[in-house]
């Protein structure tokens, strides 16, 4: 067995480490923007789904951010108590609740939304505008969105 260095041993060559360490670089420079409205790119990421719809079921929610619903629980109970969200029962079916954005929790989630796109921004700005189009379709092809 050879114990000279091979060139295949690199794992920056290896597609899971560059993907990983780019989410955590990615995740790093978001959480840094968002840290000021107290929240990070999960709670971020919560927001923007209580954003866009209906009130919805913590299930709902926890199922769209393809998370489980104990890591669901701990989020919404972190935001609720900063004044983000509200749960209250589903009138449908008092055995559930709905959760909602609160009037601070829309202002926080615009805010959120603008500090998440300069982080992303930053994280994109060494390739070209086309090239980060192009990197989201293909990221969105191989996810199978």
């Amino acid at each position: 067995m050879s114990t000279e260095p091979s060139a295949t041993a690199d794992p920056h060559d290896l597609l899971g480490y560059l993907l990983k360490h780019a989410n955590l670089q990615l995740t790093a420079l978001t959480d840094a923007g968002l840290e000021r409205l107290g929240i990070d790119s999960k709670d971020f990421g919560t927001l923007r789904v209580l954003a866009h719809r209906e009130p919805a079921s913590q299930l709902q929610v926890a199922q769209r951010l393809g998370i489980d619903r104990t890591t669901m629980v701990a989020i919404l109970d972190a935001l609720e108590r900063k004044g983000i969200v509200i749960r209250r029962p589903d009138p449908a079916d008092r055995r559930r609740n709905v959760v909602g954005l609160t009037d601070q929790g829309l202002r926080t989630y615009h805010a959120a939304e603008a500090a998440y796109r300069e982080a992303e921004n930053a994280f994109l700005a060494a390739i070209s505008s086309n090239a980060a189009d192009q990197f989201r379709r293909t990221l969105r092809t191989l996810l199978g969105h």
